[in-house]
């Protein structure tokens, strides 16, 4: 809720807000998130107490609540501290996609350099990346983060943010096994080499088929275009014949036919430490980006999230771990009374794409794009509000649009994608890169209240 001047007043109710709405007090100044902006009054006018941003970033999501810390008399001689959630926002991150979309550019320009060129010189690598530079998959998660805390600082009145910094232990987490000291130069290529490693590992046969004495390759048993990494754990040692005929198959349908090879492969393979390398990566730049809204920082640990997590009895989720960060002494007193039962989600949609062409999969040019994003006042993302008077979907339909040059839009519902004339629109609000929806909390809390 804004003031009349659009400074940040404490948080409302639903309830209040339709209240002040038919009273005609306020105006509203966006959908999604819903915020109003009263007509009447000034912050000198209200009672701002400060709310505090609590951040949870994780490696697919994160969580960001707003909550609010009192002082409580439990009984005749005791005071403790009392927390609630009031709006709880949980960040879907798009790296995984960008990451696959550069991945699918760099192939078709090699395959482009290949098909036009005999040989290409390697091009030497001399080229300079400034301190503190991330790879775009991993600067968007910094940067969404940062965006949406940005946007809750500009609506409410954040006094303190407070994140949870997590550093993994990628050796550790190998291993299976909290790893010290010197330990961490024992690895399992200690001393030895990844071809070496691995023939003295399969005894110098094919994994897949058992064949020795043949030529053998370095074989990803998960396969690179499917996720796979160069970890010696997704490395076997694979025949030619069995080389080729696997290509980019899962190992699982490679091997359906053997079960004895196959429960003999599975076992080596380890989950990949991707989230791991993404968290360890992104935690230092994440808390000083947090640090330029003006407002202090605090970095907690994820051990005293889990905590608290645990004394409330609470679901493990992104945006109930953020509720959790920061300090509560549950031996005193302290505790979580409420946590927001409706949860705003976010997905990271992107604004659109440079592209001029479609490209088919072998990456040569299908279509031509349209250069115009906008349509008939419309940009694909902005949610609208339709209203068609007859016909099948007859009706008032609420929704993010994408748009088409025609001018017949398709408009995403919660029963499906219905084709609408741009006449039948009416604007509600523009895309900002996001897509919104709503959903239910449905943990079973030991807290006291739940809103």
């Amino acid at each position: 809720m804004l003031s009349r001047d659009g400074q940040p007043l404490m948080p409302c109710h639903p309830a209040r807000a339709r209240e002040l709405l038919g009273k005609g007090r306020a105006v509203v100044v966006r959908r999604v998130p819903f915020v109003i902006r009263l007509k009447d009054r000034t912050p000198d006018e209200s009672e701002v107490e400060g709310v505090q941003l609590r951040v949870d970033p994780g490696s697919k999501g994160s969580g960001l609540v707003l909550t609010d810390e009192k002082r409580e008399p439990h009984d005749r001689s005791t005071v403790v501290t009392v927390r609630r959630g009031l709006v709880s926002v949980e960040l879907q991150h798009r790296g995984d996609q960008i990451r696959a979309g550069m991945r699918r550019r760099a192939g078709y320009r090699r395959r482009r350099r290949k098909a036009n060129l005999r040989y290409r010189a390697p091009r030497s690598d001399n080229r300079a990346r400034r301190s503190g530079w991330l790879p775009p998959s991993l600067r968007h998660r910094v940067d969404t983060t940062f965006s949406l805390a940005d946007r809750l600082c500009r609506w409410a009145p954040v006094t303190g943010i407070h994140v949870e910094s997590v550093a993994f232990d990628t050796h550790s987490l190998i291993a299976g096994r909290l790893i010290q000291g010197t330990e961490h130069q024992r690895g399992p290529l200690a001393g030895t080499t990844p071809r070496a490693h691995l023939r003295a590992m399969w005894n110098g046969a094919c994994a897949y088929c058992g064949v020795s004495g043949v030529p053998l390759n370095v074989e990803h048993v998960r396969p690179r275009s499917r996720g796979g990494s160069h970890r010696i754990s997704n490395l076997v040692l694979a025949c030619v014949p069995c080389n080729k005929a696997k290509g980019s198959k899962p190992v699982e349908t490679f091997l359906a036919h053997r079960p004895d090879r196959l429960a003999t492969v599975l076992p080596q393979v380890k989950a990949p430490l991707d989230d791991a390398a993404a968290m360890n990566a992104t935690r230092e730049q994440l808390t000083t980006v947090l640090a330029t809204l003006g407002r202090p920082v605090r970095a907690w640990s994820g051990r005293l999230t889990k905590a608290n997590r645990l004394a409330m009895g609470l679901d493990k989720t992104h945006a109930l771990d953020a509720l959790c960060i920061g300090p509560l002494d549950h031996a005193a007193g302290d505790q979580i009374v409420r946590f927001p039962h409706h949860v705003l989600t976010a997905k990271a949609s992107g604004r659109g794409s440079y592209a001029r062409t479609t490209p088919d999969r072998h990456g040569f040019p299908r279509l031509l794009r349209t250069r115009a994003k906008q349509h008939f006042g419309y940009v694909t993302g902005d949610l609208v509000r339709a209203v068609l008077p007859t016909g099948k979907w007859a009706g008032t339909w609420t929704g993010q649009v994408s748009v088409r040059a025609r001018g017949q839009h398709s408009l995403t519902t919660p029963t499906g994608r219905i084709n609408v004339s741009h006449r039948n629109l009416r604007l509600l609000q523009r895309g900002d890169g996001y897509g919104w929806a709503i959903r239910s909390e449905a943990t079973q809390s030991t807290s006291r209240k739940m809103g």
